[in-house]
């Protein structure tokens, strides 16, 4: 409650910096409030307990996840912070990110429905704004607009979904509706089937699996390059954590009749993802389908449903959105010169030889190549599936994820091809460097050393 409650504090900061006028010392105040934030989560470890009337659960399962997210946020925010000191609207992004923060707080540890809903919504609503928040961009304005309908749609799915099962069951407290599920296993009304239905295909489209991903390439691509940072990282990771809680905790009985909608979306998104990223010439569109590819994979930790599903997941969320965010230091940079093609990163290897390797780290761990923290995310996942007997659709990972493999190897030989005059233009600022040092660190730690972030993940 306390993680909580001082993310939200960064938020209120934010909002009154301008009647204040400490706008100026907004970020590390921010740092400071997330730092705090990541204490009180450490501190709950083991304490299970339950707030609002058994409708929020911060048991070890969110604190995980919410440590996850806080520090995916801290490394955004270093990201974000030359763009920030030089907008008009520090403020209001720091205020809107914060709060969105929180909505994914709630969102990885509801215990009740309707806590859920409301996750979704804090957290989606202030995105909606910052995805069109380049005002004078046209794309920004399309992305904001097609994400804010995108949204709405996913949200009446899901809102419906949530009514049939609370039409069947009375109730929308998880440990009711996996008690109810469970005594009458044999004789569940069709309707709560549809309402499964509906709520698979709302998150679907939260998570931007195929075939609910049309929406992702233009608003990655037109949104802010901070904000789509964010969008595909701390997004996606609370989205599946909301995942797995609810079909971990209400629908494990009824496995057999869902898995195979997921192994569906698993597969669709693995090779769909991966295939479009192959055709990409802009790194944030490639990186957008890439974000699909990954929705796919850990899409079966979720089919797994065994006791390696939730450590799979925590560790792939983190070793994503880590490696992720250090990419998304090169995509800033290419969109504040103007030029997003990959075609322009040739030479980047002579003008900044250190980063270069760095990015190459980040960009060989995303596609799972050892002994770096994507391969273990995925080594985890397919294990977990292997477990459960899902033999084809690990093979089908694996297929995809050699597909995967050569687009970001083109983006890694493009940096390490001759010079041209546009690669010129390069010029990390220090805190780019320093997100990219940071990650590429922890990237490599945790690739080194997965054992100990599994067993205190236990």
């Amino acid at each position: 409650m306390n993680t909580l409650l001082a993310i939200t504090g960064i938020g209120i900061l934010a909002m009154i910096a301008e009647i204040f006028r400490f706008r100026k010392i907004i970020l590390p105040l921010a740092l400071i409030g997330l730092l705090l934030a990541g204490f009180f989560a450490i501190n709950y470890w083991d304490t299970n307990i339950r707030y609002f009337g058994d409708m929020m659960y911060f048991d070890n399962y969110a604190i995980g996840f919410s440590l996850i997210l806080i520090v995916s946020s801290m490394l955004w925010f270093l990201l974000a912070s030359d763009s920030l000191r030089s907008d008009n609207h520090t403020s209001d992004i720091t205020a809107l990110i914060s709060f969105s923060l929180a909505g994914g707080i709630v969102m990885v540890s509801y215990a009740n429905l309707a806590m859920l809903f409301l996750g979704i919504e804090i957290l989606s609503v202030a995105l909606y704004v910052l995805a069109a928040s380049d005002k004078r961009n046209l794309k920004s304005n399309e992305a904001g607009f097609k994400y804010f309908i995108m949204g709405a749609f996913a949200t009446g799915f899901f809102l419906f979904g949530v009514a049939l099962i609370y039409g069947a069951i009375g109730s929308f407290n998880l440990q009711e509706i996996a008690s109810f599920i469970s005594v009458n296993q044999s004789d569940l009304p069709n309707y709560l089937y549809a309402g499964i239905l509906l709520i698979i295909v709302g998150m679907g489209f939260k998570i931007s699996a195929a075939p609910f991903h049309f929406w992702a390439p233009d608003v990655y691509q037109g949104s802010p390059s901070t904000i789509t940072a964010y969008m595909s990282t701390i997004v996606k990771v609370a989205a599946f954590g909301a995942m797995l809680r609810l079909f971990m905790v209400c629908f494990s009985q009824i496995s057999n009749w869902w898995s195979p909608i997921f192994i569906a979306l698993s597969v669709a998104s693995m090779l769909w993802g991966n295939i479009m990223a192959t055709r990409q010439t802009s790194i944030k569109r490639l990186l957008a389908y890439s974000s699909i590819a990954h929705a796919g994979y850990m899409l079966l930790a979720i089919v797994a449903m065994n006791d390696l599903s939730t450590k799979a997941l925590l560790i792939y969320s983190a070793a994503y959105s880590i490696a992720s965010i250090g990419v998304f230091a090169l995509v800033t940079n290419m969109s504040e010169n103007g030029n997003e093609k990959i075609s322009s990163l040739h030479g980047l290897s002579k003008t900044h030889p250190v980063g270069s390797v760095l990015l190459s780290i980040l960009l060989f761990s995303l596609a799972g190549i050892p002994p770096l923290a994507g391969f273990f995310g995925k080594y985890y996942t397919f294990y977990a599936a292997i477990q459960g007997g899902f033999i084809i659709p690990v093979l089908v990972a694996v297929v995809s994820s050699l597909i995967g493999f050569l687009y970001y190897l083109n983006v890694v030989i493009s940096i390490y091809r001759p010079s041209d005059s546009e690669s010129e233009s390069f010029r990390f600022t220090p805190n780019q460097n320093i997100i990219l040092w940071i990650s590429a660190v922890l990237t490599v730690l945790i690739g080194l050393f997965p054992g100990l972030l599994l067993k205190w993940f236990s």
